[in-house]
């Protein structure tokens, strides 16, 4: 299962046995919930342990994986912003910590980096970080440039997605109701990641994956 947040919470692509299907739930736990069998891999674009100071190495590499689109890379906040409740308070830890503030987009995932920091502890199966442009890079070859709200950007990330045997339904259910083309298609990329790791032809940004105190391997899987 590859799973995006999404303004509905989180949507989901599964594949197996060349079936894709698609799910959209409120929470994390739900939407696992929603998956027909178990799940051998779960890939999900949302940081995996949480610096206690500085940077992420996954986040500086995965930066450099894909050239003009590096922005997409949020730099992960450290844990003591986890429990920040307006921007400004913390966007001032973690530049105590790690000389920089937090982008108010970044500030607004802070409810789903919680959620999946708790629920990583009891997860149901093997589960990764994935980034999409990272995935789509190695998919393609190289990285890309049309940015995936584009129209060109999304119908090169959907034939790049049908090539690889993950074509995306016109018709998805709620999940095409409820998520936005773009969540659609990381879902469907982290799917691919999720494969990868389960075939065992995953690579890791840092290999091997950096600790911090949490405990939680920190890396970035395409």
């Amino acid at each position: 299962m590859g799973v995006d947040a999404c303004k509905a919470g989180w949507v989901g692509i599964t594949v197996a046995a060349g079936q894709v299907d698609s799910h959209v739930a409120a929470t994390i736990e739900e939407l696992v919930a929603l998956a027909d069998g178990p799940l051998a891999v779960i890939a999900i674009d949302m940081p995996i342990g949480l610096p206690d100071r500085d940077q992420r190495e996954a986040d500086i590499l995965a930066r450099q994986q894909i050239g003009s689109l590096r922005s997409s890379v949020f730099m992960t906040p450290v844990r003591a912003v986890l429990d920040a409740t307006d921007h400004l308070t913390a966007s001032e830890r973690n530049r105590q910590l790690t000389g920089e503030g937090i982008s108010i987009q970044a500030f607004g995932l802070l409810h789903k980096l919680r959620q999946v920091d708790r629920w990583i502890r009891q997860r149901p199966c093997h589960v990764v970080e994935a980034h999409p442009e990272v995935s789509f890079a190695l998919l393609a070859g190289a990285p890309l440039t049309a940015r995936k709200h584009t129209w060109a950007g999304a119908h090169l990330r959907r034939r790049l997605l049908t090539d690889a045997g993950i074509p995306l339904d016109s018709d998805l259910g709620d999940a095409g109701r409820k998520a936005a083309v773009d969540d659609v298609l990381d879902a469907a990329i982290c799917a691919w990641t999720a494969q990868r790791v389960a075939r065992g032809q995953a690579r890791s940004l840092p290999d091997p994956p950096q600790v911090f105190t949490d405990g939680l391997p920190c890396a970035i899987w395409s």
